[in-house]
């Protein structure tokens, strides 16, 4: 087996479908026979919320009592706290109480380890880990470049997201010199596209040909109400509305995140004389 590969969705700006790809590109995956850990690093909860939670504040167990636990060093069994969903995936569920553990969390020794040291505990089961990081660029956010081996970036195609990209790429560097030097950007994914826009297609054409220094998927994920009725209905877009757009889409993006993690998986052992 191939080892498990940990992606960070994230982007500093809310509403750009993290949420949304989290779970599709997940469910994708399981889709494709692989074994596959959501993560939800967000005190929002949405992720949780997105595959069926519907009050995640009432549960016993969620990613901040995990991490508490992780930091105050007791044993714990290795799926504690992970729920299993019906379309495939297992979610490790957020709620409000990640938020007082991020406070605390500047006052803990080796405080960007934390999340890394979680996965580190479970991630032999699985191929993929997807974290949905939350909209800042706070200390839970940090925990997640940390724990991960690449970030994928929704942006929507207007001029604000676009501006934003340029601060996120100049964290993700510093996290890469400074801690965690295996990390890479596998690219930015453009959500919530509406092709009928002259402004669409000209911010989209000029990320595409001058970009930040960084990869833009061929996959684009259209503009659809359908995606977010999945979501109410806590629910992948596969379950929802298999043969609609967005669906194809989450399976082109699934395709191109496989043949990503493929041509590393080759890189690394033609460097390192693997056969």
């Amino acid at each position: 087996m191939e080892k498990c590969h940990v992606i960070a969705v994230t982007n500093q700006k809310g509403g750009v479908g993290k949420t949304t790809t989290t779970v599709n590109l997940g469910v994708g995956l399981a889709r494709m026979g692989k074994r596959v850990l959501l993560v939800d690093a967000d005190p929002q909860g949405s992720l949780t919320v997105s595959l069926g939670v519907k009050n995640p504040d009432e549960l016993p167990v969620s990613i901040a009592t995990v991490m508490q636990n992780t930091v105050d060093d007791k044993a714990m069994p290795q799926d504690y706290g992970i729920i299993h969903h019906s379309e495939g995936v297992d979610l490790l569920p957020s709620n409000i109480e990640l938020s007082a553990f991020e406070v605390g969390l500047f006052n803990t020794m080796s405080r960007e380890m934390v999340l890394k040291n979680c996965l580190d505990a479970v991630k032999k089961n699985y191929d993929y880990v997807l974290i949905d990081c939350m909209p800042s660029l706070g200390m839970m956010t940090i925990n997640s470049l940390v724990a991960a081996d690449s970030v994928l970036i929704p942006s929507q195609p207007n001029f604000l997201s676009a501006k934003g990209l340029g601060l996120l790429l100049k964290s993700i560097g510093k996290v890469k010199r400074q801690i965690n030097p295996k990390l890479r950007v596998d690219g930015v994914l453009l959500t919530m596209v509406d092709n009928r826009t002259n402004n669409a297609k000209a911010i989209i054409a000029s990320l595409r040909q001058t970009g930040s220094g960084v990869k833009v998927f061929d996959t684009e994920i259209p503009f659809s109400v359908r995606a977010a009725e999945a979501t109410l209905e806590g629910k992948s877009i596969f379950a929802h509305d298999k043969s609609g757009k967005v669906a194809a889409a989450y399976e082109e993006l699934t395709k191109e995140v496989m043949m990503i993690e493929q041509r590393e998986n080759s890189r690394f052992r033609s460097e390192n004389g693997v056969r």
